[in-house]
């Protein structure tokens, strides 16, 4: 192993663990932290996948400790923290705490913070995330349930979360190189600056910085700064890059979409199946809680549906729908109540012959693996970016694609299947 990553949860890990294989490494992810001594075959790359984003950040820290431990102990160079490309977490964590353990545990003195992702339009200009044209404050984001995001500034974000110093290298900087980026955090480490904010706005500034990141201990970012790491391990020479998969053979079987998320590009791409005719059932927060919607009710509906289309489960609503509900049954509650709910139809479902699932939402994403009893993944082909479909290593054998909530094309529940053999 070259790299080992430890991501905050299961989407964002499935995002990652995609655009290292795309560099051309062999990589899996792992779900959970491993187990002591835990044997990765030949992969280049390992991913662990936590639920770790909205915990207490003492466990969030714990958790992430160990996953970087089994790592190093199987023979990682570079450690890897990924969140999300919108910086998800609130001014008690779980960001902050994670970083300054992993460069505590890891020895570095210095680690670059970059979400940036411009692919999927995160991008970071004097160390303010931006989401497509706006500021992350004027985004959707500002309205998350669990963390909603109403400062722009990562440096002051950060600085938050953390005792450490946290600085800023614009953009200018980057452009000048990987020799400039450098001699810039040098410069950094001199001052006592332990974290340093990184602007990039393009895919070429995220490999400039992969590259300067080259001997790095620890890096920490979204999964858009993973493009810039490989080619390092290529230029020693320890890595002959493979050839991505443009196309996945999947298990026989059934196919279905659950989609637990709320974000802005989740709903529109609910309307757009909706649109299209394929069948959907809405679930309601509330009525699950009375008991007027059962697991065994959508189950059943479900498997009711005509066989040749993916038929659509999904909680998703305005925003303004959520707080009313939120407010009569509680934040974690209400959010709990259709995570479990949607992890126990995928569970009947696969004992009934489904065996393609796409699923939309980190939490709802892993509620639904974990319900499956998938414990590890291997990478497949690129749906949308930061989005692939993957099959499960071992038993239970499924297609698994795991979507954040703000990835994805409005058609990306209709094109998804086309990809699959």
């Amino acid at each position: 192993m070259l790299l080992g990553a430890v991501a905050d949860d299961l989407t964002g890990a499935t995002d990652l663990a995609l655009m290292i294989a795309r560099q051309g490494m062999k990589t899996v992810q792992v779900i959970g932290v491993p187990e002591p001594g835990a044997d990765f075959g030949d992969a280049q790359a390992v991913v662990v996948a936590l639920k770790s984003r909205t915990i207490p950040a003492a466990e969030a820290v714990a958790m992430s400790l160990r996953s970087a431990e089994r790592l190093k102990a199987a023979g990682a160079e570079q450690i890897f923290f990924k969140y999300c490309s919108t910086f998800d977490s609130t001014d008690a964590g779980n960001i902050g705490p994670v970083a300054d353990a992993l460069l505590a545990f890891t020895g570095s003195d210095l680690a670059i913070v970059c979400p940036a992702f411009p692919a999927t339009g995160r991008t970071i200009y004097r160390g303010h995330l931006f989401v497509g044209d706006l500021l992350l404050s004027d985004s959707s984001m500002k309205d998350h349930p669990l963390t909603p995001m109403r400062d722009a500034s990562l440096v002051r974000v950060l600085q938050r979360q953390t005792p450490s110093p946290v600085g800023l290298v614009p953009l200018e900087v980057v452009e000048a190189g990987p020799e400039a980026l450098r001699e810039a955090f040098d410069r950094a480490r001199r001052a006592g600056t332990r974290f340093v904010v990184v602007d990039a706005v393009r895919d070429a500034h995220l490999r400039t910085i992969g590259a300067a990141a080259a001997g790095m201990a620890l890096v920490t970012g979204g999964s858009g700064l993973a493009m810039g790491l490989p080619g390092n391990f290529v230029k020693t020479g320890r890595l002959v890059p493979r050839t991505p998969a443009d196309r996945m053979r999947a298990p026989r079987g059934r196919a279905v979409v659950l989609a637990g998320s709320c974000s802005a590009a989740t709903r529109g791409q609910v309307q757009t199946v909706i649109d299209q005719g394929i069948p959907a059932f809405q679930l309601d927060a509330l009525a699950i809680a009375e008991n007027r919607i059962t697991a065994q009710q959508v189950a059943d509906w479900a498997e009711g549906q005509p066989v040749d289309r993916a038929p659509l489960v999904y909680s998703s609503a305005d925003p303004s729908v959520v707080r009313a509900v939120q407010d009569k049954l509680g934040v974690e509650r209400s959010g709990a109540l259709v995570e479990d709910l949607l992890a126990d139809v995928a569970r009947r479902l696969a004992s009934r012959g489904f065996t393609r699932f796409l699923v939309a939402g980190g939490e709802t994403s892993g509620a639904v693996v974990a319900a499956l009893g998938v414990q590890a993944l291997e990478i497949g082909p690129e749906i949308d970016p930061g989005v692939p479909w993957t099959r499960s290593i071992g038993s239970p054998d499924l297609a698994l694609a795991l979507k954040s909530g703000n990835f994805g094309t409005p058609d990306f529940f209709l094109k998804a299947w086309r990809v699959l053999d």
